[in-house]
């Protein structure tokens, strides 16, 4: 997948660096001897943060609207030129490009939208490369989504009908090979839901129903991955996925081996003669033993390097979009208009919290607005004490009809029944507040005369040596935050993402050695929203 907002992340502005090199990952998956099926989009789902750098026109998205395919078309121009020559034809290892994805599940069915997309990959990458489309195995889903020119596949999980599956496709492509081009190989997870696990056999059971057909096959996933940062997607109802993208697949999140990756490896070997010598093996890990966080401050007290540029005032509350501020947090202030002497109702009655609100006066922490689940706290206070709201954006919404999945406080607040205006506004960054942490600023935080609760958001800050005598360190690891809550984690300034033992089912995150340093201590920070130990 090529997600269009981690190269484009604000309009027209890309950004190929680093971890984005796409190619570079290319060159080396060419080096390895790998092949490429590159899912180009525009729209990728992945359970990747839908945000666009077009939000003007997002309501379009998926349409033969004319801004939002003059969007589409700028993208692509800068996108598919880099990568024409990697292409099999010309000595590269792409070869087959997907184009949209899954569009039989989206409601707008719009042929011209994909006659437009298949003139534009055809323009920028000629004539010989396979394009082709992948939709869910029945005739309703191929309806929308297939189109002559583009190869029709097809998507299905295991423990279905293989027969009836590829019977679909051949309804759309009468002829040519039958492909199930995403088969699941285990789910995606939920906070607050059981880990997604597929049994090692019900995978291996369809994958010979499959492969015994001459059908092709591609596993999704091979390998699980990670959320890092922000870049977690979400179902409706409003469902946020972890960090953790390990999708119980045959090799975990760290590449660990597991009992599916020898069960499909068994079935595999069935039918293509397997590679000779040795299974790599499991990558090593290292316990580097507990880190003592201390106390920096908390989002108020340290508000004005977060947020240097000072509040946005407005009579209403604005969206993250209306803002310029995409991702993380955003904090929203306004005074109490009277005493609360008395527990007073704070709620937010069209469900206007997107996605969750750490409340708090004057400091002190009131309680939790969530989305769908959590639509009003009580609260006390005095007239004229800081009302503040830190509302945290927890991913948007990645599939399906509502993609104008806006963020912060989309609608009024109510006190009692009166509507709260006059907000000041805080767009936060904190990530660049994190890596200044590293220089040594954000640890002298500006002090109140009043030391705030520890309950209401907190950064604290530690350092990891890696210990010295002992060959190839460091190594991946994994962190773990017995007696926390939930909140955010980086590591180097890299930011590895939201932990949230407290709802589960992820317990621990994954930190890849490349991350850590061994000639200096590793500087780990973390914002605890709600409860330290």
């Amino acid at each position: 997948y090529v997600p269009w907002n981690y190269h484009e992340p604000q309009l027209g502005v890309y950004d190929f660096s680093g971890d984005k090199d796409l190619e570079y990952f290319l060159q080396l998956a060419n080096d390895t001897g790998l092949l490429v099926i590159l899912r180009a989009g525009p729209y990728i789902c992945a359970e990747w943060d839908m945000v666009q750098p077009f939000v003007t026109v997002i309501s379009f998205l998926g349409s033969s609207d004319s801004d939002y395919l003059a969007a589409v078309e700028k993208w692509m121009g800068v996108l598919l030129p880099k990568m024409r020559p990697h292409l099999y034809q010309n000595g590269g290892p792409i070869i087959m490009v997907q184009v949209e994805n899954e569009y039989g599940s989206y409601f707008a069915c719009d042929y011209d939208y994909l006659r437009s997309l298949l003139k534009l990959f055809r323009q920028h990458l000629g004539d010989e490369v396979v394009l082709f489309t992948t939709d869910g195995a029945s005739q309703f889903h191929l309806r929308c989504g297939a189109l002559q020119g583009l190869y029709a596949t097809v998507d299905f999980a295991p423990g279905g009908n293989v027969t009836a599956a590829f019977l679909a496709q051949r309804g759309s492509e009468p002829t040519g090979p039958l492909v199930n081009s995403e088969f699941y190989t285990g789910w995606l997870d939920h906070w607050g839901h059981r880990h997604s696990v597929v049994p090692a056999q019900t995978i291996a059971k369809t994958l010979n129903e499959i492969l015994a057909r001459g059908a092709n096959v591609n596993l999704y996933m091979f390998i699980g991955g990670t959320n890092f940062a922000y870049w977690n997607g979400a179902n409706m109802p409003y469902m946020p996925q972890p960090t953790s993208y390990d999708y119980d697949a045959p090799l975990s999140e760290a590449g660990d081996l597991t009992e599916k990756y020898f069960a499909l490896r068994e079935v595999i070997g069935m039918y293509k003669q397997l590679p000779e010598g040795l299974i790599p093996p499991t990558t090593p890990k290292f316990a580097y033993g507990k880190v003592r966080l201390q106390k920096v401050g908390t989002v108020v007290e340290v508000l004005d390097r977060l947020s240097p540029a000072g509040p946005v005032k407005s009579t209403y509350p604005l969206t993250f979009v209306q803002l310029k501020q995409y991702f993380g947090f955003v904090l929203y202030r306004t005074t109490l208009p009277k005493n609360c002497t008395e527990p007073t109702q704070l709620s937010s009655p069209l469900n206007g919290v997107h996605d969750r609100a750490y409340v708090s006066v004057d400091g002190v922490p009131q309680g939790v607005l969530e989305r769908d689940k959590s639509l009003m706290i009580n609260i006390t206070g005095k007239a004229g004490a800081n009302l503040d709201i830190l509302v945290e954006n927890m991913g948007r919404v990645n599939f399906g009809r509502y993609n104008n999945d806006f963020k912060g406080l989309v609608s009024n607040l109510t006190l009692d029944q009166d509507i709260l205006v006059e907000w000041e506004i805080y767009p936060l960054d904190i990530d660049g507040a994190v890596n200044h942490d590293i220089n040594g600023h954000l640890d002298r935080p500006k002090r109140s005369g009043n030391p705030l609760s520890y309950e209401a958001p907190t950064f604290y800050t530690g350092r990891l040596s890696i210990p010295g005598g002992i060959p190839d360190l460091p190594q991946d690891t994994y962190v773990k935050f017995p007696g926390w809550t939930k909140g955010q984690i980086w590591i180097n300034g890299f930011n590895l993402g939201r932990y949230w033992p407290a709802r589960g089912p992820q317990l621990t995150l994954f930190v890849p050695r490349n991350i850590l340093v061994s000639s200096v201590p590793n500087n780990i920070t973390v914002l605890e929203l709600e409860r330290s130990p």
